[in-house]
């Protein structure tokens, strides 16, 4: 049974971690290939984390659930234009290019973590939980939420779009003229694909961010994610609310018997739509199991696992401990070494010298016999 039980790739790659951990000279880590996820992580490692800060600040600030304020980050000045329009038909554009905007930015955005995500996962396991921290750890998670808690029915069937001036209208055949009517007849689409987009790659980082992590999982409790998550549900499209599901699942252990009690019809869902394992509890999971008890020692676990291989691979050239570096001992290649002097030393170079040289008396006799 053993040869046919699926290990994940994430999986093999921690246990040759610990492998290389524990004999770091009969099994060291071969050549790493630089492909490009490798190539890109390498240039990102020292200011990752800052780059998910701004990632996440631009995502908040384009946001429709967040409110302006006067720290956020100005996202609309290459839509602003320099003077405030004057007619009902030029402010009835302006509204609609500044929804279009933001909606823009989500979607990016978005879709670019995902893909870093997806990516450094498929690279190397510690690589992706290295992003994953750094992203709980700028609030990524009640960020998410925050952005699933409004009508998201009504955020994707949103038409923020004039098809008159839209691409390839607004440069195939002849031009249109903009007129209100145009205007408020918007897009003949039921929903908007692009917001859609957004909704299902947010959910997906979620997914991605708590998965198989039990102290993740209870802030998914804490910040009560269950109701929102369930108005997602309204939303009739497969994959969006697979994802949902799947979020539900995780949690469902942890909701309580009563919950599950009185959500029967979120239950038969996950159980019909949702992959399970053999040894799957979460539909009966024991309440004595999902007490929090080493959830934080967890989370440090991971984190120590992760600056591990970070100080071997990118700092210390590959040697999990400087005592196993090698030393060159020969003096002629040691010598032939190009080492920069500090400024100091030059400006002072005759002073030391005469300290250290021409001061010291030595028996050379005494030097030859001992050659």
């Amino acid at each position: 049974m053993l040869q046919h039980l699926y290990v994940s790739l994430g999986e093999m790659q921690v246990k040759r971690e610990d492998e290389i951990t524990h004999n770091p000279l009969s099994k060291p880590e071969v050549d790493v290939p630089q492909t490009p996820a490798e190539i890109l992580y390498q240039s990102m490692l020292p200011n990752l984390p800052q780059y998910m800060i701004a990632l996440l600040k631009i995502l908040l600030a384009a946001a429709p659930t967040s409110k302006a304020k006067t720290d956020s980050i100005n996202i609309l000045a290459d839509v602003l234009p320099e003077e405030m329009p004057t007619t009902v038909l030029q402010s009835m554009k302006l509204g609609i290019d500044v929804n279009r905007h933001k909606e823009i930015i989500v979607k990016a955005i978005s879709g670019l973590l995902l893909l870093l995500l997806k990516h450094f996962k498929l690279n190397h396991i510690y690589q992706f939980e290295f992003m994953s921290q750094h992203l709980v750890f700028a609030n990524c998670i009640p960020l998410v939420l925050k952005f699933c808690n409004q009508n998201i029915a009504s955020y994707v069937a949103a038409k923020n779009s004039i098809p008159v001036i839209d691409f390839p209208l607004c440069v195939i055949g002849e031009q249109q003229e903009l007129t209100a009517e145009n205007l408020e007849a918007g897009d003949r689409q039921e929903f908007c694909w692009r917001n859609l987009f957004s909704c299902i790659n947010l959910l997906r980082i979620l997914n991605k961010l708590t998965k198989w992590k039990h102290s993740r999982t209870m802030m998914l409790v804490v910040f009560k994610s269950a109701p929102i998550l369930k108005r997602a549900l309204r939303v009739k499209h497969a994959m969006l609310q697979l994802y949902v599901l799947k979020l539900l699942k995780m949690q469902t252990k942890y909701l309580g018997r009563q919950w599950r009690k009185s959500n029967m019809k979120t239950m038969s869902a996950i159980y019909q739509k949702v992959r399970h394992r053999l040894n799957d509890d979460w539909a009966y999971g024991n309440d004595m199991d999902a007490r929090p008890w080493d959830f934080q020692a967890e989370e440090c676990a991971l984190r120590a696992c992760v600056d591990q291989f970070n100080n071997r691979r990118y700092i210390n050239n590959g040697c999990s401990d400087t005592d196993y570096l090698p030393v060159d001992n020969c003096i002629i290649s040691v010598l032939g070494d190009d080492f920069e002097l500090p400024e100091d030393f030059k400006e002072h170079v005759d002073e030391w010298v005469e300290q250290e040289v021409m001061s010291v008396e030595i028996d050379w006799s005494q030097v030859l016999q001992s050659r």
